[in-house]
């Protein structure tokens, strides 16, 4: 009996372990292709008949191209996830093209379910993310051509291109839909609005300042 409950707390203790490590379910098949026509509701996406699979469900063309960099934040991502690659589900990866015009930033956002790790291809940027409460240490770095940045899952980060000329980032995740939260378009332009009351306290700023802020979004 006494070798059957320590049995027993050694199992439940290695699952505790397992679901506290694991992001994503491990593959238990050669691959899970997304099938976009199921209406079923689950934690990732249904795989269709494996018998099905064909060569544009691992694919995808196009990174090749320049973004489109003429907005506000003179920033454009162009991503490869799941929904791009239907061949990506179950497997924890995706993947992003990122351009910057001259001064331009991908602003501050966050990942909720990846780590993201940066290379850059072409241009000089300043990168930087910040730890979590209660220190707010913020973590920066100008990284030239071939230089390569983690930001770690979760944590606020940005970049901005501090050349005269464009920059090119290839950006690799480790989910296949990490998602991503800009930070000032979710404080200021959710919808309906956060209250202007609980903006007001949180920036410490007046009512006009939070109006007009949230009137850009």
């Amino acid at each position: 009996m006494a070798n059957h409950n320590i049995l027993l707390l050694c199992l439940l203790a290695f699952s505790g372990c397992y679901l506290a490590l694991a992001f994503e379910p491990s593959p238990l098949q050669d691959f899970c292709v997304a099938d976009k026509s199921s209406s079923a509701l689950v934690n990732g996406m249904v795989c269709k008949d494996p018998k099905l699979a064909q060569a544009d469900d691992f694919f995808f063309a196009g990174l090749h191209v320049p973004g489109n960099t003429s907005n506000n934040q003179g920033s454009k991502v162009t991503l490869v996830n799941v929904a791009q690659i239907p061949g990506l589900n179950t497997f924890g990866i995706s993947m992003a093209r990122v351009d910057y015009a001259p001064w331009g930033i991908n602003p501050p956002h966050t990942h909720p379910r990846a780590t993201e790790i940066l290379t850059v291809l072409e241009g000089t940027l300043l990168v930087g993310f910040v730890t979590s409460n209660p220190d707010n240490h913020h973590i920066t770095k100008v990284l030239q051509k071939g230089d390569v940045f983690v930001f770690p899952v979760g944590l606020v980060h940005y970049q901005r291109n501090i050349g005269y000329g464009n920059a090119v980032a290839i950006a690799a995740l480790s989910s296949q839909n990490p998602g991503v939260i800009t930070i000032a378009n979710a404080v200021f332009g959710s919808n309906p609005t956060i209250g202007a009351e609980v903006l007001t306290k949180a920036f410490q700023v007046d009512k006009n300042t939070v109006d007009h802020i949230q009137a850009q979004f």
